[in-house]
């Protein structure tokens, strides 16, 4: 199964193995919810004195075991006794309001002494954000959370935010998210930033080049897109962190349902909430989650940058989220059996999943991962022109860019992100006129994956062979 290696998982029926992976995963609750939100909780407790005299005590506070389910829902709204809001509303309030008033001078001076949780202005905060910035903190077992206009915003500011111009180096791999990858080879290097390209895993090199010279941040997706590449984040983070580097981890592939890269030991994890978080291909959206010191640094620099993102988009995403885990949990499922179908199709050449036994990631993916992610890719023995037949031919999919809604969705790199390059620019990026990269939805059924894969197999039969 996805989740487990366990003999006894693995050898049950399908159903069977649906409630042991729940039993798995709700075995993996937490103690701590949202930034300052159930630690405080307290029992009223009867206690009768000598006299007879019935008083209200306080119990001891309780750990607070809730699931990622139930996170989703309620962390920054119900779940959290100093929350953004005074409200009764079940569905949070979108605040529209640029500015906000102060009832006096006093009122005013103690927000600026921060003896006053309250806003200023929309650019550096708004109620409807901040109950997003922390069901976000909740999920990631973080501290604080900035939300953005963007992922790319996000990546940027935290970049800009803590690796320091004409003094700083970056380490990243060359399989990281392409943009982020060009700004950091093409513009942190012309602000004196040292930069360094590594093979993701090779940790002989990361070791040298931490030994070699001060590095300031470590940077990379995990998974990767589009080979769904995993690093040890646990081993990164400890070869770093010796030698004072930061490490910043970008888990949009993953999502917080499957991942949470805090825990393992990174210091920063950055999403395109665009993807798996708001869940429904509408709204923009980028989040930077780590400890209070960081966020404080980058969400400076954020206010510089003006990407705050609006209520309205910020309420999107807060009713996307409610459902994310629901969604990931089934679009791992899909992923996971059509990985499986693929891998075992003589059209097939290749298969790049983590879920599968085969991946020489799966090892890794399986140890800092509770699901595999709704992303698969593949390469069809065929040439450019025969793929781009076989992905027109597709029934349900789009042929979209992105991941994670509702709708499956489905690319040709080599037509799509890499179109008009080089042959020497796709093979240093492993791309390939063959790969195929499919994002599944939340469709359970094999039976409606074999509805829309089985005539474009039919047609594929009549293609002609690769030359």
């Amino acid at each position: 199964m996805a989740r487990s290696s366990s003999p006894l998982v693995n050898k049950a029926s399908p159903t069977e193995q649906r409630r042991l992976l729940r039993a798995r995963r709700s075995s993996k609750r937490v103690t701590a919810l949202s930034p300052e939100a159930l630690l405080d909780a307290t029992l009223p407790v009867l206690q009768q004195d000598d006299a007879g005299v019935v008083a209200a005590a306080t119990a001891p506070k309780r750990d607070a075991t809730v699931s990622d389910e139930t996170l989703a829902v309620h962390a920054g709204e119900k779940m959290g006794k100093n929350g953004a809001m005074d409200t009764d509303s079940i569905a949070t309030p979108i605040v529209s309001g640029t500015t906000h008033w102060f009832k006096s001078s006093d009122d005013l001076i103690a927000f600026r002494e921060g003896r006053r949780h309250s806003f200023e202005y929309g650019r550096y905060g708004n109620p409807t954000v901040k109950v997003l910035e922390d069901k976000i903190s909740a999920l990631e077992r973080a501290e604080s959370t900035l939300v953005t206009s963007s992922g790319m915003n996000a990546i940027v500011a935290t970049l800009l935010a803590l690796v320091p111009p004409g003094a700083g180096h970056v380490v990243t791999t060359t399989e990281c998210y392409s943009e982020a990858r060009t700004f950091i080879r093409d513009k942190l290097s012309k602000m004196g930033i040292k930069v360094t390209f590594v093979e993701l895993n090779d940790m002989e090199t990361l070791k040298a080049v931490l030994d070699q010279s001060d590095v300031t941040l470590f940077y990379t997706d995990c998974p990767t897109n589009p080979h769904l590449k995993c690093i040890d984040i646990k081993l990164v983070a400890d070869l770093c962190h010796r030698r004072g580097a930061l490490v910043c981890i970008d888990s949009t592939l993953a999502s917080p349902i499957n991942q949470k890269p805090l825990t393992l030991g990174a210091d920063i994890v950055v999403h395109s909430a665009t993807k798996y978080i708001a869940g429904h291909h509408d709204v923009i959206a980028g989040c930077i989650s780590g400890s209070e010191a960081l966020i404080s640094r980058i969400r400076a620099w954020h206010h510089d940058l003006g990407g705050a993102i609006s209520p309205d988009a910020a309420y999107m995403i807060i009713r996307g989220l409610k459902t994310m885990a629901l969604r990931v949990e089934t679009q791992n499922q899909t992923s996971l059996r059509m990985a499986r179908l693929l891998e075992n199709h003589p059209k097939i050449e290749r298969v790049y999943y983590p879920g599968l036994l085969s991946s020489p990631w799966h090892d890794i993916a399986n140890s800092q991962m509770t699901g595999f992610g709704g992303v698969i890719s593949f390469e069809v023995a065929s040439d450019l022109h025969g793929v781009m037949r076989f992905v027109d031919a597709l029934e349900i999919p789009f042929i979209a860019t992105s991941l994670g809604g509702c709708e499956s969705l489905v690319q040709q790199p080599a037509v799509m992100s890499f179109w008009g390059q080089s042959d020497d620019e796709k093979a240093n990026n492993g791309i390939k006129d063959n790969l195929v990269r499919f994002t599944a939805s939340g469709l359970r059924s094999l039976r409606i994956l074999g509805m829309t894969l089985s005539k474009p197999w039919r047609r594929f039969r009549t293609l002609p062979e690769q030359q």
